[in-house]
């Protein structure tokens, strides 16, 4: 009260598992008005002591917010999903105490997806390859026409290999945010979508994404597109390995999005050189900035 203002903190808890610097931007960007409690990894005895007298409940889907959580917050105005995924709030038992489930899509997520989304276009529609012939385009292609209605080359290049989105299997492995925004993306394409993830969706939440579950040997092997979105730990470093590849079906196109360590880029430079793998994107390589050396470069 030094400016003689009685201002009464709201209590928030806040439920991450994320590292450090990203906890330390919530405290920064978190009002004065709210004391924030930050929850990393919590016990599920920890979050109910914790939302006994808070009136707000911030989730980054590291924990279930079950009932006996959402009865302990009798305080409660309001539980804050970050992100689009809910299947894990209890929403019944949110109702039944009259509090609110709001969800937000983060931004950067919806990048990802996107750009996911690009990377797929470019390498079905072998964008790179067009530009290089249209940048070297030489008198071998033909004597050129001044193009009217009547006079016109379709495809000029005679380039082949082109494919279309519809219909296309695409299989994402680690199904979290960024996995949800592609699903809701490629399923306007008429993509036919399945995905992998250590704990499996409910049914409701497969039936709103129209994808399906599957094992990680049946994701690959039935797949024309593989995306991985995994996270850095000792268990993904390198999952994209010789034995993980050849596991995919011959001419299948690749993808990361997740952490530049998943890839085993030796591996997957020589399954794309002996035509295993018709193209690769990653957004991520394994030093950064590239080095020369790089094997998929």
């Amino acid at each position: 009260m030094a400016d003689g203002v009685n201002r009464q903190l709201h209590r928030a808890v806040y439920v991450t598992q994320r590292a450090p610097v990203h906890q330390e931007v919530a405290r920064v960007a978190c009002p004065e008005q709210i004391e924030l409690v930050m929850l990393v990894s919590p016990s599920t005895a920890e979050i109910i002591n914790a939302v006994a007298d808070a009136e707000f409940l911030i989730s980054e889907r590291s924990r279930v917010i079950d009932a006996p959580i959402i009865e302990a917050g009798s305080r409660l105005r309001l539980i804050q999903r970050l992100g689009l995924q809910v299947h894990d709030i209890d929403l019944d038992a949110a109702r039944r105490a009259g509090v609110p489930v709001c969800r937000w899509p983060l931004p950067q997520c919806t990048m990802v997806a996107e750009h996911v989304v690009m990377q797929m276009m470019a390498l079905l529609k072998r964008t790179r390859e067009a530009e290089q012939i249209v940048v070297e385009a030489s008198e071998a292609w033909g004597t050129p026409q001044r193009c009217d209605a009547d006079t016109f080359l379709i495809d000029w290049s005679k380039m082949q290999g082109v494919r279309q989105l519809r219909d296309c299997a695409v299989g994402i492995v680690g199904l979290g945010e960024i996995g949800t925004e592609l699903a809701l993306r490629l399923g306007s394409f008429g993509c036919e979508l399945r995905y992998h993830r250590r704990n499996r969706l409910p049914d409701w939440a497969e039936e709103q994404l129209q994808i399906a579950y599957a094992g990680l040997d049946e994701l690959l092997g039935r797949s024309d597109v593989v995306v991985l979105l995994l996270p850095h730990s000792a268990e993904t470093a390198g999952i994209a390995d010789a034995t993980f590849l050849g596991r995919l079906r011959p001419g299948a196109l690749l993808i990361n999005a997740g952490a530049s360590s998943l890839l085993d880029e030796e591996a997957v430079a020589n399954a794309y050189r002996t035509g295993h793998l018709a193209g690769i994107a990653t957004d991520g390589f394994a030093w950064e900035p590239v080095r020369p050396d790089n094997p998929l470069i």
